[in-house]
């Protein structure tokens, strides 16, 4: 008895240690699982998230006439490493160049958590009526509106707290461009290629042409803001 008694518990600990291992390992796939493609049609139906009709175009005369798109939040994380790995842990795809531009010096993150209201907009809403636009002229009209670039941080946050983006979407983040290793200037843009959500990095010199129905997304300009509110002080 003592000699089955024995066998009996170490098969026990063997079967417990077994079985919570796979639990361990079903709760670490399903963290990681939340950039595929089949997640992302979870999380809409979760949400009861139904992307939004095309709308007929409109010609934006000033950036206080957009509504906000998505509140966010940024200054999260206490450095890029915490960033970086929260990005990994999602299992979203990213490129090795955008992993480099993560790793850059000059991508800095908000000392402070604070929320950020995005604003989407296309280059042709911004008035630009040829197939392409160049960078630099989408960002210059864009600031005569009182649109503002918004940070860098702001593309990785948003690829972590926008899981049910939906298929076919891409999303310019309007940003200053930061040099990779070999000094070419990227942006980011946040997206969902139909295979997953991803995060990619894009030719961001000022010359680099973009198609006019690509959609940015700015944040409105204190200026613009306060504006109403002038209005309203006379």
């Amino acid at each position: 008895m003592p000699h089955r008694s024995t066998g009996w518990h170490n098969g026990s600990a063997l079967f417990f240690m077994m079985f919570w291992t796979a639990c361990l390992l079903a709760s670490a796939s399903d963290a990681r699982a939340q950039c595929t493609a089949s997640d992302v049609l979870q999380n809409q139906l979760r949400r009861n998230s139904i992307p939004s009709p095309v709308l007929p175009l409109v010609h934006v005369q000033s950036a206080v006439d957009v509504p906000v798109w998505k509140t966010m939040t940024v200054g999260s994380f206490p450095d890029l490493f915490a960033l970086r790995n929260a990005l990994d842990a999602v299992g979203c795809g990213i490129a090795d160049s955008t992993w480099e531009i993560l790793a850059r010096p000059s991508f800095s993150l908000s000392a402070t958590k604070v929320d950020v209201e995005l604003l989407a907009v296309s280059a042709a809403e911004l008035g630009f009526q040829n197939e392409t636009a160049s960078l630099g002229q989408i960002y210059a009209r864009a600031q005569q509106l009182c649109f503002e670039l918004a940070a860098a941080e702001v593309a990785p946050q948003l690829r972590l707290q926008y899981l049910d983006q939906p298929v076919g979407e891409f999303l310019i983040v309007a940003m200053t461009p930061v040099k990779t290793w070999q000094g070419e200037p990227v942006i980011l843009t946040v997206a969902n290629g139909g295979a997953g959500l991803i995060l990619i990095a894009q030719d961001g010199r000022a010359d680099a042409e973009v198609f006019v129905t690509s959609r940015f997304l700015f944040v409105r300009s204190n200026k613009a803001a306060a504006a109403p509110a002038a209005l309203v002080h006379h």
